[in-house]
């Protein structure tokens, strides 16, 4: 069974044009997005097969997406409400 990724556009739809702005205007918002975006990648390689991680390694990548998230989320609710 294939398991999909997460991206923050799918995670968060109602904030597509915050996530938008802020990739572009903010290098802080970028460089969590890049970060997340490429942990994600990772976890959906290991959890479909394409690459083997240690159970504790997968679960410590979770970790981090799970973070990294709430980092992105905290930032796009302030700029949605400016």
């Amino acid at each position: 069974m294939q398991i999909e990724h997460h991206p923050l556009s799918v995670e968060f739809p109602e904030f597509k044009n915050e996530i938008h702005t802020l990739k572009l205007g903010n290098p802080h918002f970028a460089k969590l997005f890049v970060e997340y975006d490429d942990t994600d990648k990772a976890i959906n390689q290991a959890e479909n097969g394409v690459e083997n991680l240690a159970g504790d390694t997968l679960e410590n990548l979770k970790k981090v997406r799970v973070t990294l998230k709430d980092q992105l989320f905290q930032l796009l609710q302030t700029e949605a409400q400016i």
